[in-house]
């Protein structure tokens, strides 16, 4: 692989891109947040961290040797946000799960998605884009209209995990131009995998890489990880960073599914309200983007950044 980048983009102004983006983003958000709700299911055997450093683990053998990426050709603007993404992956599923253990999955994914809203406010050129925005904030506070839950810590940890969410989009975006197939998501997965090895090293040692809880954290990285990170690279060569960040905000919705379904936390009024009002967001932004898809400007502006 050498330094040249192709800038040429897919066409993603033609009705089919978005919408084959749109379907792609859709089931790596039920993927993703399945995922989080069966983890959740292991932290008590093996903890939070532990089933982070099974599902990165899981993640590096499944992708590898799938995209078998050339690292001894990779040059220095390949590598730096490779290894980036390969923090940002980790800080992003270590904190998540430190706040779904704290806070639950619903009130963590939807204080996360704060991330993907935030790139589509600072992406945004339009006043509709802007309202769009906005209207999925208001869902999100809906969403989350408080409860008594004074858990700070917990809110700081979702917090945390949008900062790397937001960044996880862009680098991203990034990587989309500059490394083939699933080059970027195999490297970035290693590259978190080690950084919690550590972490698997002591559940090994004590005793706990094993057994049911073991499967489950397993699975969890296959859902969490593989299919979604795998997914969402291609999409973001389909839809704009804008785009991406407003139809994320399904994710909410979708945790708490997987909360029911999964675990039990059955949503009150004021919840399934949030998750229409987001859901009617994602439809809005998935008609514009038919009508109008990428804008000249953005299309350059995406090219150039990729090179």
């Amino acid at each position: 692989m050498t330094g040249t980048v192709d800038t040429t983009m897919p066409n993603a102004a033609a009705p089919r891109g978005v919408l084959a983006g749109s379907a792609m983003l859709t089931g790596s958000g039920l993927s993703n947040q399945l995922g989080a709700a069966i983890g959740a299911l292991a932290f008590d055997s093996l903890g939070t961290a532990g089933v982070i450093a099974v599902r990165q683990l899981v993640s590096a053998a499944i992708l590898l040797p799938v995209a078998r990426p050339r690292l001894r050709s990779f040059t220095w603007t390949q590598w730096w946000p490779a290894l980036l993404l390969g923090l940002v992956l980790a800080t992003m599923n270590l904190s998540l799960y430190a706040a779904v253990d704290r806070i639950g999955l619903g009130l963590a994914v939807t204080l996360e998605f704060l991330g993907p809203l935030a790139v589509a406010l600072s992406s945004s050129r339009t006043r509709a884009d802007l309202l769009l925005a906005a209207g999925a904030a208001v869902g999100v506070y809906v969403l989350l209209l408080p409860d008594g839950s004074s858990d700070l810590l917990g809110y700081a940890f979702g917090l945390l995990a949008a900062c790397c969410w937001a960044s996880y989009i862009l680098l991203n975006r990034m990587l989309g131009g500059r490394l083939t197939g699933l080059q970027a998501p195999a490297t970035a997965t290693l590259v978190s995998s080690l950084l919690t090895l550590p972490i698997t090293v002591q559940l090994i040692a004590d005793g706990k890489f094993l057994g049911w809880p073991l499967l489950l954290a397993a699975l969890s990285g296959l859902l969490c990880s593989v299919i979604p990170y795998s997914i969402d690279i291609i999409a973001l060569r389909w839809v704009t960073t804008r785009f991406f960040g407003v139809f994320m905000s399904i994710n909410p919705m979708f945790a708490a599914l997987a909360g029911v379904v999964v675990l039990g936390q059955v949503p009150v009024t004021h919840e399934w309200v949030g998750m229409a009002m987001i859901v009617g967001v994602n439809a809005v932004a998935v008609s514009r983007g038919l009508r109008g898809g990428r804008s000249t400007e953005e299309t350059r502006r995406d090219a150039g950044g990729a090179q």
